[in-house]
């Protein structure tokens, strides 16, 4: 697709097939079951927990945090140029390997030294699925002339995702109580069926190595880097797509991970809620997700990432003087925005990537930015908090995430007409 298609509006453009054919359906919904099984991770709610119980001290829990975080920004560029020379599939493929792996560790050595090697291993296993997932949806579904049903088919992936996670989440206590070890044990269940559903997708004929005819003359990994390197730089609109992504990763990440809870805490809203309202956050990610192929029928894909941002660092300004109630309307209009932007942003940036054989690269280099923000913006968010100053941090954050924006949203849109003319 041309960059003219990220700013038109879709009444400008031609009318795609309702429905796409039943082979690509059925890829597709291999696809679904996939990114489902690798992302429930039914750990999550009980992690700290259960390492506490084990015997592991704040200390040595935030410290394992801490390297996880470089671990992940370090993979992130190796695993996108094996993808990008070994195949998509295989680096899929390998992602739920290790992530199999990953979740037997706490079961075999639940110590200090079992749940480094289990973060650093879930951190490896992401890094190799992050950009290989979403570069092989968008090449698969381009091969086979159904490009536009991309963006439905990234939101619906998202959304089937994040209905697993709101089924078994809950759940995670009650096992836990029950057997300790069990939410890792289902863990690695899920890896297991992720694993097959990966083995089950096609290679990617011309680009997949190992289907293609120059398999013997992959370029060397300098030359990869190289070569993505020099894309980047002819792509100036790549560049403000990346950089616009920053806010909306930045954004989500930090109020539905880093600030959840202490958000909840200063408006004085029991802890037995907490549940309930990450659970209606969710439900209202999955709404977005799901509805995020309309926002074309209003503006452009361009156009509809900076007010959509806007929006979301609206909500989370509005956060500062809602009373509690009103927080958590707050909170809910958040992340349906942010489930409404996410799949349009990841549109966006694919049809930037031209070059299919850099494609798995250049994703990994822009999710690298993307945490690396993250890693400092959490950084100084443990100032904030230890000084009792969250409201600023919030406001502060609205407003870089605005200002960003403002400075982007031309320079994008000159960039894509200029593109366009030429």
């Amino acid at each position: 697709m041309s960059a003219v298609g990220t700013t038109m509006p879709a009444e400008a453009q031609a009318k795609p097939s309702r429905k796409a054919p039943e082979h690509v359906r059925r890829i597709v919904w291999i696809h679904y079951g996939f990114q489902f099984f690798f992302g429930l991770l039914v750990w999550v709610p009980v992690f700290y927990t259960y390492q506490k119980v084990v015997g592991l001290d704040d200390r040595q829990i935030f410290g394992i945090q801490s390297i996880y975080y470089i671990a992940f920004c370090l993979f992130e560029i190796p695993t996108g140029l094996l993808a990008d020379r070994l195949g998509l599939r295989r680096s899929m493929i390998g992602g739920a390997a290790v992530l199999l792996v990953a979740n037997l560790v706490p079961i075999a050595e639940p110590s200090y030294g079992g749940f480094l090697a289990h973060w650093l291993l879930i951190a490896l296993a992401r890094s190799l699925v992050s950009g290989a997932a979403s570069a092989y949806l968008y090449e698969y579904l381009q091969r086979h002339d159904a490009g536009w049903f991309y963006q439905r088919a990234e939101g619906n992936a998202r959304a089937y995702s994040l209905v697993g996670k709101i089924v078994c989440w809950p759940a995670a206590g009650v096992l836990m109580a029950w057997l300790p070890a069990s939410v890792y044990w289902l863990t690695a269940l899920n890896a297991v069926v992720a694993l097959l559903l990966a083995l089950r997708l096609p290679a990617l004929l011309g680009a997949d190595p190992e289907h293609s005819e120059a398999t013997g003359k992959q370029a060397s990994t300098l030359r990869t880097v190289g070569g993505a390197a020099r894309f980047l730089r002819r792509k100036p609109l790549l560049v403000l797509i990346m950089l616009q992504g920053i806010a909306v990763f930045t954004l989500s990440r930090i109020l539905q991970v880093n600030l959840f809870q202490p958000i909840l805490t200063a408006k004085d809203t029991p802890v037995v809620w907490h549940g309930t309202v990450l659970a209606a956050m969710t439900l209202f990610e999955v709404a977005g997700a799901t509805l995020s192929h309309r926002v074309r029928r209003f503006t452009g894909d361009l156009a509809a990432v900076s007010v959509l941002t806007v929006l979301m660092a609206a909500s989370l300004a509005l956060v500062v003087p809602a009373p509690g109630v009103f927080t958590v309307v707050c909170l809910c209009a958040f992340s349906l925005v942010a489930g409404l932007v996410y799949p349009v942003q990841r549109k966006l940036l694919n049809e930037a990537i031209t070059e299919s054989r850099f494609r798995a690269t250049l994703l990994s280099f822009e999710s690298l930015i993307d945490r690396a923000v993250c890693a400092g913006v959490a950084l100084a968010l443990g100032s904030f908090l230890a000084t009792g100053r969250l409201q600023t941090f919030l406001l502060l954050s609205a407003g870089a995430a605005v200002v960003l924006i403002l400075v982007l949203a031309p320079l994008s849109a000159y960039v894509s007409r200029r593109h366009a003319a030429t």
